[in-house]
């Protein structure tokens, strides 16, 4: 026997093999249809009885192992059904003649053959015959089942009428020798009649009917057959046949413990009705010991009923141990004999089977290791196979080559490796499995196969996956460490590639070699990495690689491989939007951060849920129609430029249009920062979930969840209704100066100027709405930044209405927007000035420590000063910085209903060169009491000429450092109205900030009653002089108005600066003299006398004037007390007698209301009176 079958088992010791075949030409597909339903009549109940038959169907069967017959049962074939196809009478003859042909090849073994015919009708198809039954087509059959269980039970008659002769004892008749076809040349001219002859007929014989009591259903009886058969032939050393019955023994005492089988069957074997019910839980038992049975206790229905029940029962079967044992010496028996390799291969098989139910799976292993070496013997000398075949065959030739197998035909090979494979895998050698499985695979597609396999190569391929822990789902890959052999799986991923594209099916060899690129990369050298990627171009050229589901033929599905290797992504961070474009919230009533969802103002369940979605959600906004940015640091892992197609967003909840980005990497580039734009269409939130990639021709789908070690500050945002986007332009240029505001905030444009101290320009700001939603809302602020300077005046001015009214303004349209810059200064030298003051009555000037003067001098009245050259670079010509922020608050549209708006910020940088310096200041006091004179000493710093002046003025010309003097006539000015000065019980810091505001209001008031200009005609550039941080307090008090304001008037006529009072001699004239107390205090009384005098102009006065004038009245007048705001009048009267320039010193009597008050309280204007003569008119 040559062929093994490896689908043995040891329950199949009591089948009866059935061969069915076709007769003539029968369509497969028809042939397997009947095959089928004929093979699922397995077993029947023999009637009258609790005997169960069982069949076992084969389609194909050599011959040689039928002559095997007598050496087990079992390989007989004792059946033959036939199917043909016969349409035409004409062709029945022949048909039934084929089907005597057929019954030849098996006609020594056969116990009965049925032909079932289809498609013939008419007269032959009528005859009533029992080996022939006709069909009219293969759909219309019904029988066909009724008709095989009438076969079954006819096998049995003649099995039963086989078993009772055989086991009926004839002592008188000889006992044939049963051999095996090997044995027949050894035994020619042996002595018939030697006792040891007889024995060892007697014991095969005896195995020969234990073999058919088993058969027959029978276990008891071929249980005693086999005890009695093993010491027969054991004690005349029949060593292949003791190795059969020991064989029968295990199988029968298998089939008693385990009757649902070993051969992995779906479905239990239906228990047998005579196997010893009683005994069911004494099965398992160890230690049960062969036991002979007296022949005599055999009847021909088996055992005899009188005989004990403990006879032939627990102690004829084995127990689990002792099976394997006998087993195992069965397999040494069977060693001796080179021609039993078959059967020492299948009860290996055998063997390993029931050690694989008993889990004992080391001994299984060593069992079926001894397996695969068994018969080494081959018939032609094994050439060197690894040059005559592609390296993916070289371990299938290895083991060729050291022995494996009998001469076999390509298809029992594969079908030898599968089973060691099935075999492996019951016993839990996964991986031992997996390496027979491929080599069954590789034996598909063997050069000497005129056409391979490759479907049948890639099945069996796919079934090794679990063996080598190789999963072709991806996301296994991602978990933890490698599992795993990675070279061997690398290998077995490349058989698949090669496997699928001799298929026809490039798109499975694309999925394969993506799989591979994806989860064996760490393992792939330089050179490998390159030559992989480059095959799968070469692929995805014809076929690229997709995300959708491959669904194989047997229902298998490969889900798709995103590369998330290539690049590799470290973090994934959500940009906010430019500052210029951040939406802000209106703050409400309640508080911008406030929740209205809970009446609680704290909730630890509230809390912590909220912390929950902080982890995922971002604390900022994006805006629907905008640009929006993610950020990826992406790591390029191959040896080689990485060129990225097509990369874009994967998102979720909201309608968003991502834009493709197209990348490359270099070669090991470690972290590298990409951004990932697109457009969110509608509002809502919106879930970063990935993002898609083409690289070597495969779109990826790549999930953040599904990426380790990845670092993310969230993946979903808020996405709020359109705003209007606001883009600015100015008349300005840009500046190379960036403003850092303190805040952090982020300015978008940047603008500088350069301006002279004074002066003032407009800004021009075209405001253009670039957006798709209307601009409805403008707010503009400004804001300094914190400077050193003192700035005087609104740095920044602007009137809004003009531009609001082109509002709303529509996408596409442009509005003007114009500031005004002032840029003012302090003119002083700032902290070199220093007071040098003189008495009260003329104020002198401030001296100057200048550049130009090394020292403090004197005053000195003079030309004006020329500094020498080595200093004109001084502290007057350095550029001072003033810098501010414009910030455009707007909004509009969808966005502007929901309450957000958006900020623009400008940054304003001006350059503020020096104009002119007030060097000196000083006061004289001027003719009128209401009046004074303020003198200035001005330096001009630029390198111009220049041109200063004054309300009322000439203008005064300065050459480039020229230092000249000029004097303004100001009226004095009243500052009651202005904040008192602080109290001692103010604290000190508000008491200083209330004197700055009080100073800084005086010098603004006189500053605006000035009106200092300067022009330098060369540039056309023009501006003003502020002399506010110029004036002191002593000079402030000069020019201030007395709190007690006398006003003296002659004949109706106020007196005051050069007013002369012309009046008629001998006539008297009304001297009127009205105090009014502006102080906040009551003042008086007072006296004060009028003592006239002449003034010759030579510093001679003439006092004695009682001839020339004299007083109606008193020349004293009496005030009384003058509450504040009130005023107090008093009057006299003057005669002159003779003509001439008269003045009146009006002085006060000094008492104590008068010494209390400053004397700069009691300034009265000087009165000049002149008396002329009489107008004489005649009569005419």
């Amino acid at each position: 026997m040559s062929v093994p079958d490896y689908m043995q088992c040891a329950e199949d010791h009591q089948t009866l093999l059935v061969v069915v075949q076709p007769v003539g030409i029968v369509p497969e597909e028809n042939f397997f249809q009947i095959y089928k339903r004929i093979s699922s009549v397995n077993q029947i109940n023999v009637r009258d009885s609790q005997r169960v038959l069982y069949i076992r169907y084969r389609h194909h069967y050599p011959p040689e192992n039928n002559e095997w017959g007598d050496f087990q049962t079992h390989r007989k074939v004792v059946g033959l059904i036939t199917i043909t196809d016969c349409c035409s009478a004409m062709d029945w003859p022949q048909t039934f003649e084929k089907f005597h042909l057929q019954k030849e090849i098996y006609g020594s073994t056969l116990y009965d053959s049925r032909l079932f015919v289809f498609g013939l009708q008419g007269e032959i198809a009528e005859q009533s015959r029992t080996d022939v039954a006709f069909y009219p087509s293969y759909d219309d059959c019904e029988t066909v089942e009724k008709r095989i269980e009438d076969f079954i039970e006819s096998l049995f008659i003649v099995l039963e009428s086989k078993r009772l002769d055989r086991a009926t004892d004839k002592s008188g008749d000889k006992i044939p020798l049963l051999c095996v076809p090997f044995e027949k040349k050894d035994f020619v001219g042996l002595d018939t009649d030697s006792r040891h002859y007889k024995k060892r007929c007697q014991g095969r014989m005896r195995k020969h009917v234990g073999d058919l009591c088993l058969q027959a259903g029978m276990l008891q009886d071929s249980l005693v057959h086999y005890h009695m058969a093993v010491e027969l032939l054991r004690s005349v050393n029949d060593f292949l046949w003791l190795g059969a019955a020991l064989e029968g023994l295990c199988s029968a005492s298998v089939i008693y413990h385990y009757p649902g089988g070993t051969g992995g069957k779906a479905g239990a074997r239906r228990a047998q009705g005579s196997s010893l019910p009683s005994e069911a839980g004494n099965r398992h038992r160890p230690g049960a010991q062969e036991v002979l049975i007296d022949p005599g206790a055999l009847t021909s229905n088996g055992i005899n009923a009188d005989t004990s029940a403990e006879i032939g029962r627990a102690k004829n079967c084995l127990s689990p141990e002792d099976i394997i044992d006998k087993y195992k010496e069965a397999i040494s028996y069977y060693s001796k004999y080179k021609n039993a390799g078959v059967i020492e291969l299948e009860a290996c098989v055998k063997a390993v089977r029931v050690l694989a139910i008993q889990k004992r799976s080391m001994e299984a292993s060593e069992l079926l290791q001894g397996a695969v070496y068994i018969n080494l013997r081959q018939t032609k000398s094994q050439k060197n196979l690894e040059e005559e075949d592609p390296p993916a065959l070289t371990v299938f030739q290895r083991l060729d080559q050291d022995g494996i197998g009998l001469q076999l035909s390509e298809e029992e090979k594969i079908q030898r490796y599968s089973i060691l494979s099935e075999l492996y895998e019951r016993i839990g050698f996964h991986r031992k499995s997996a390496f027979f499985k491929r080599i069954a695979a590789m034996q598909c597609v063997a050069p000497s196969i005129p056409e391979p396999g490759w479907r049948a190569c890639y099945k069996l391929l796919l079934e090794t996956l679990p063996g080598y822990s190789l999963s072709l789902d991806p996301k296994d890959f991602s978990k933890g460490t490698h599992r795993g052999w990675a070279a061997v799986q690398m290998r077995l991923l490349h058989e698949l590639v090669y496997a699928s594209r001799r298929m026809g099916n490039p798109a499975l060899s694309v999925r394969h070699l993506s799989f591979l690129l994806q989860t064996m990369l760490d393992f792939l050298s330089d050179q490998e990495k390159k030559d992989v990627t480059q095959s799968l171009e070469n692929y995805t050229s014809k076929c690229p690689g997709t995300m959708e589901l491959i669904t194989l033929p047997d229902g298998l599905k490969l889900p798709p491989v995103p590369f998330t290797k290539l690049p590799i992504v470290r973090s994934v961070k959500l940009l906010n939007l430019p500052v210029s474009l951040r939406p802000q919230k209106m703050k409400s009533l309640l508080g911008q951060n406030m929740s209205t969802k809970s009446p609680f103002i704290y909730s630890p369940i509230i809390a912590h849920n909220r912390g929950e979605e902080r982890s995922k959600k971002i604390d900022f906004q994006w805006v629907q129609g905008d640009v929006c940015e993610v950020q990826l640091m992406v790591y390029n892992p191959m040896p080689f430029e990485l060129r990225v197609e097509n990369m874009g967003l994967l998102t979720a909840g909201v309608e968003f249009e991502s834009l493709p980005a197209a990348l490359s990497l270099p070669a090991e580039s470690g972290l590298y920062p990409v951004t990932l734009v697109g457009v969110p269409q509608t509002t809502g939130q919106i879930t970063i979930n990935g993002y898609h990639t083409s690289v070597f021709g495969v779109f990826s789908d790549c999930l953040l969840d599904n990426l380790p070690g990845l670092k993310t500050n969230g993946c979903t945002v808020e996405v709020i209704p359109a705003l209007p986007r606001l883009q600015i332009s100015t008349s300005l240029p840009r500046s190379a100066h960036t403003l850092q505001p303190s805040s952090g905030d982020e300015i978008s444009t940047n603008v500088s100027v350069q301006l002279y101290n004074g002066e003032t320009q407009q800004l021009v700001i075209k405001l253009e709405n670039i957006g798709t939603e209307p601009l409805e809302k403008l707010e503009v602020t400004a804001k300094t930044l914190s400077t050193k300077e003192k700035l005087y005046g609104d740095f920044l001015s602007w009137k809004l209405e003009d531009t609001l009214a082109q509002f709303p303004l529509k996408p596409g349209k442009i509005a003007t927007f114009i500031v005004n810059i002032k840029v003012k200064l302090d003119f002083s030298c700032q902290e070199n000035l220093l007071q040098d003051l003189d008495d009260g009555i003329s104020v002198s000037g401030l001296p100057l420590s200048s550049p130009f003067r090394q020292i403090v001098k004197p005053r000195v009245e003079s030309k004006p000063i020329n500094p020498p050259e080595s200093s004109k670079a001084g502290d007057f010509s350095h550029v001072k910085t003033l810098e501010a922020i414009l910030n455009f608050k707007y909004s509009g549209g969808p966005g502007h209903v929901e309450g957000y708006y958006r900020n623009l910020s400008l940054g304003l940088h001006v350059e503020v060169e020096p104009s002119v310096f007030f060097t000196r200041v000083s006061t004289l006091p001027a003719t009128s009491t209401r009046q004074c004179h303020l003198l200035l000493d001005v330096f001009n710093s630029t390198e111009h000429e220049l041109a200063i002046s004054a309300r009322n003025n000439e203008d005064l010309v300065l050459h480039a450092g020229e230092c000249q003097r000029m004097a303004i006539q100001v009226d004095k000015f009243n500052f009651e109205s202005f904040p008192e000065s602080p109290s001692e019980g103010v604290q000190f810091a508000n008491a200083k900030k209330l004197e700055e505001e009080r100073q800084q209001a005086k010098g603004l008031e006189i500053n605006s009653k000035l009106d200092i200009c300067w022009k330098i005609p060369s540039l056309k550039r023009e501006g003003e002089a502020s002399v506010e941080g110029v004036l002191n307090q002593l000079v402030l008090e000069h020019l201030q108005l007395a709190p007690l304001q006398w006003d003296i008037s002659v004949d109706g006529k106020f007196c005051d600066c050069d007013v002369v009072v012309d009046c008629k001699v001998g006539d008297p004239i009304p001297l009127e003299v009205k105090l009014t107390n502006w102080s906040k205090h009551s003042v008086g009384p007072f006296a004060l006398t009028v003592t006239p005098y002449q003034d010759y102009q030579n510093g001679v006065h003439n006092y004695e004037l009682h001839d020339a004038i004299t007083f109606v009245g008193s020349n004293t007048f009496y005030i009384d007390s003058v509450k504040p705001t009130k005023n107090s009048v008093c009057f006299g009267a003057l005669l002159f007698l003779y003509t001439g320039d008269f003045y009146l010193n009006i002085k006060f009597h000094e008492d104590n209301t008068s010494r209390e008050l400053p004397l700069s309280w009691f300034c009265l204007p000087s009165v000049h009176i002149r008396a002329m003569e009489p107008v004489i008119q005649t009569k005419l």
